[in-house]
């Protein structure tokens, strides 16, 4: 059986302003080592509340989250950042990339922030991997967005998490890049065994994953295995419908 990497058990969280309204409502979930999978709902259903949750950037109200069976939800900082950036890696939509290194300094950065001497040779094997040999001298500046989203996943590859967090990573790229990008993250799961965890909007998107997790009213409402664009489609009309 296929060990959780991920456990979010009875998570609360509401947001001030929200008028009562909880973003996540007793959510239970757990996201198993080396798989993908996708979690879509409609606006303002709580999915990315879930991963930030899920990831350790925000913490829930109540409940709890596991990483590799530690407790995450109640460390302080610094503790909680280094838990993450030595077992997570993080994929956003905006790149998050530092314009004034180069993507050689960018893809070792975190390593670096965390204390940990980085394994560069294996950095240059991710880089090749994503298709950015010969750019580590350049900025971010001088790359294409999916250039520089592959600097992205570089960057949380280089660390060996494990487990990736992607918020809406093809949101910004064309269909062609975007494409490109989702392959790069299966290939994360099948040849580094690295799970992943995606929030999308895009049916398309989410039948590159294992699992499709769907979201309303910060409740999980329904789950799809081994999706494909039409049954997630129809699903998304079910849950929008609710």
């Amino acid at each position: 059986m296929t060990p959780t990497v991920v456990e979010v058990l009875d998570v609360t969280k509401s947001y001030p302003g929200s008028a009562g309204v909880r973003a996540l409502d007793g959510v239970s979930v757990g996201f198993a080592a080396g798989t993908f999978c996708a979690v879509m709902g409609p606006s303002g259903s709580g999915k990315s509340t879930l991963l930030h949750c899920a990831a350790g950037l925000d913490r829930p109200d109540s409940g709890r989250v596991l990483l590799a069976g530690q407790e995450i939800s109640g460390l302080r900082e610094p503790k909680l950042t280094t838990v993450r950036r030595r077992r997570v890696g993080f994929v956003f939509q905006s790149y998050n990339l530092m314009d004034s290194l180069s993507v050689w300094h960018n893809v070792l950065l975190p390593q670096r922030l965390a204390g940990v001497r980085p394994d560069r040779s294996w950095a240059r094997e991710v880089m090749r991997r994503v298709g950015l040999a010969g750019r580590e001298n350049d900025r971010p500046g001088q790359l294409s967005g999916g250039q520089r989203q592959r600097v992205a996943l570089a960057r949380a590859l280089a660390g060996r998490p494990e487990v990736i967090f992607a918020d809406e990573p093809t949101g910004a790229l064309d269909l062609s890049t975007g494409r490109e990008v989702l392959a790069l993250l299966r290939e994360a799961v099948d040849g580094f065994g690295t799970a992943v965890i995606m929030v999308t909007h895009d049916p398309a998107a989410a039948a590159w994953a294992d699992r499709v997790v769907f979201l309303a009213d910060g409740r999980i409402v329904a789950e799809l295995a081994d999706p494909t664009v039409e049954k997630v489609a129809a699903q998304m009309t079910a849950v929008s419908a609710r």
